[in-house]
């Protein structure tokens, strides 16, 4: 019997995908993943399109959110996985979050415009179409019009914390996002838990708190992480007694660094989070 692949963290054209929900189901079948969560950013969008397409390509689709929660300051992403895309509580969460998002959008178009670049709200809003407006729409505007070299350099000159762009974003309670997740019906996960930049002291101090809100998972194998993250996030996992998760954080196929599927296999000695589906 062929084992399971898992993905359960990826992105489409619902928030700041490239590729269509149905494109990525598809790659991802191409890619023999067996089990995707699609996890776009604040929305549900585009899990009924995923869902359909998933269907014709033999994969169990888990129908997933990556929403943005403010702890102390710092602006953490948590997966909910296994949802119910249609529970009230979590609909009105995320109505809260798309106001906050464009409100954001608007004011970092306006802060762009001061250093005289000019139609990017028009162009960001028409890129994302019925999608969210992501930081990721502004860098590719300012890549695609020769303002910037790279995506990366995007962030690091204008959208990044301190640079002329940036602003700050009053994201919903970590406790409120966990328990949104949880009237849903579905797992609380920690995403990509060593790119903040925090320290294990404060992620040691952070993880149990998460864990006491509801929080049950942490992602400890991701696209990007090294094999020292891998082995810190078994580690935390481990202290914490938090189930593991695997997702590559797939936003495009012109990313060759994070593909679908392409992923590490978790340790044995770890409770997986796909034991709770």
């Amino acid at each position: 019997m062929t084992p399971e692949k898992y993905d359960l963290h990826c992105h489409s054209t619902a928030s700041d995908g490239s590729l269509s929900p149905a494109e990525v189901v598809r790659r991802a079948g191409e890619q023999g993943v067996t089990v995707l969560a699609l996890t776009d950013h604040d929305t549900t969008a585009g899990l009924t399109e995923a869902g359909q397409s998933a269907a014709d390509h033999r994969i169990r689709l888990i129908d997933g959110i990556e929403l943005s929660a403010n702890y102390l300051g710092q602006c953490l992403h948590i997966i909910g996985l296994n949802i119910d895309p249609r529970c009230p509580a979590l609909m009105q969460g995320i109505a809260g979050q798309h106001t906050v998002r464009a409100e954001r959008a608007q004011k970092i178009a306006e802060k762009l415009e001061k250093k005289r670049i000019p139609g990017v709200y028009e162009a960001v809003s028409r890129a994302a179409g019925q999608g969210e407006i992501t930081r990721s729409h502004f860098a590719a505007f300012l890549l695609a019009n020769g303002y910037v070299g790279s995506q990366q350099e995007a962030f690091d000159r204008y959208l990044s914390k301190g640079k002329p762009a940036y602003v700050p974003t009053a994201w919903a309670e970590m406790a409120e996002v966990v328990d949104w997740i949880g009237q849903a019906g579905g797992m609380a996960v920690m995403a990509h838990p060593l790119r903040y930049k925090l320290s294990t002291t404060w992620l040691n101090r952070a993880l149990p708190v998460f864990k006491e809100m509801g929080g049950l998972g942490i992602e400890v194998v991701n696209g990007r992480g090294s094999d020292d993250e891998i082995r810190l996030g078994c580690q935390l996992a481990r202290k914490h007694g938090l189930y593991a998760s695997v997702g590559s954080d797939f936003h495009s196929p012109d990313n060759q660094w994070l593909e679908l599927g392409r992923l590490n296999d978790l340790p044995k000695d770890l409770p997986a989070v796909w034991e709770l589906f």
